[in-house]
């Protein structure tokens, strides 16, 4: 039997970009053996997709760990998560820690399918982590967004202030949140803000949020975008997120606690970030108007047409929230884990976008960062 630091970690989401940066990290820089959850008809599939990931992230090393990690397939929404009831009864006797990192990032579901997603996933895992009575941890991989239309500082305590919301994704991971709260297993909540690709290769398996604009800049696609100039646009690398839960879940002073993986104070406004990329891509600088002004604006269908694509991620531009992470970095700086200004690793997130022609031509981890 394992003893306490030495039993299996469960994580979820382990073919996704945040999961998969987790993943490499637990079988880098830790013994212990990590147990995936993933959507397959069976565990032959199960270990097929961990494979590539392994071969993705590690490249040349994914045989030495391959011996580690488990697959299992399973289904975050159904009973005893797919696994069935005696299966399910055994991993949660042998686990020691459970990373939820599986959840729908898309703002454009229904409600009640983000819900489905995103909170009634959490409560069959948190029924699982309530099982295991040797857990030491129930790490939940929260968004900063839970803070909605929030104008202001929103600090790591903070989740209930009367916020709305501006799409399904922020409402039901608010609700998942609050659902972890109430749940009897020691938590720890972590909030990433808009996580780009690696700051030291580029290297990014998600081309969303941020992406869509500087990809529709670089085309020229447009000559205004709906912003705020000043707004600050929380942004951090993936290899921040993934150090810092790492680090965080090893930590006893964690139970309980809501850490914030944000830029904060060093958030770039979207006039700088547009600047930068104008610059880069040797393209005229589009109008910044506020999003009344830009409502009233002729616009040619061309140009329309292009902008119907960012409708969803257009209000993350004129976003009036300051997420405070003054305890988060308290814990992280002292041992080197920082975030870094985006303007110290754009330019190498466009190098890395152009080469892989915005994840038209893949580019795995391992390859990007042997370039």
């Amino acid at each position: 039997m394992n003893g306490p630091g030495e039993r299996p970690i469960l994580l979820t989401g382990a073919t996704g970009f945040v999961g998969m940066e987790l993943l490499a990290r637990y079988l880098e820089r830790s013994v212990r053996p990590v147990v995936t959850l993933i959507r397959a008809r069976d565990d032959a599939q199960a270990q097929e997709r961990l494979d590539e990931v392994l071969v993705n992230m590690l490249g040349d090393n994914a045989l030495r760990y391959r011996g580690r990690v488990t697959a299992l397939a399973g289904e975050l929404t159904a009973p005893h998560l797919g696994l069935g009831a005696q299966r399910w009864a055994q991993l949660a006797s042998e686990l020691g820690m459970i990373v939820h990192s599986a959840a729908s990032v898309s703002f454009s579901l229904p409600l009640d399918e983000a819900r489905a997603i995103n909170l009634e996933g959490t409560r069959r895992m948190l029924e699982l982590a309530e099982r295991a009575d040797a857990l030491e941890r129930y790490a939940h991989i929260s968004t900063a967004y839970v803070a909605g239309t929030h104008d202001g500082r929103f600090g790591e305590r903070d989740l209930d202030l009367g916020q709305e919301f501006r799409n399904s994704y922020e409402q039901s991971k608010f609700e998942a949140e609050q659902l972890v709260r109430s749940a009897g297993v020691p938590f720890t909540i972590l909030r990433p803000s808009i996580v780009v690709g690696e700051r030291r290769s580029g290297w990014t398996a998600a081309f969303n949020v941020l992406y869509w604009p500087l990809r529709a800049l670089s085309r020229g696609l447009f000559t205004a975008v709906p912003a705020i100039p000043s707004a600050p646009v929380d942004v951090v690398p993936v290899d921040y997120v993934a150090d810092a839960i790492q680090s965080l879940c090893e930590r006893q002073d964690g139970i309980g606690a809501t850490f914030h993986l944000t830029a904060g104070g060093d958030a770039s406004t979207i006039l700088e970030i547009a600047n930068a990329a104008a610059r880069y891509f040797k393209r005229p600088l589009p109008e910044v108007l506020s999003p009344a002004d830009f409502a009233t604006r002729a616009c040619p269908a061309r140009e329309r047409s292009a902008m119907a694509a960012g409708t969803a991620y257009f209000p993350y531009f004129a976003v009036s929230t300051v997420f405070d992470n003054t305890a988060t970095r308290a814990l992280l700086e002292p041992a080197g884990i920082l975030a870094a200004p985006l303007g110290d690793y754009l330019e190498r997130l466009l190098d890395f976008a152009t080469r892989s022609r915005w994840g038209k031509n893949p580019i795995g981890r391992a390859e990007a960062l042997a370039f």
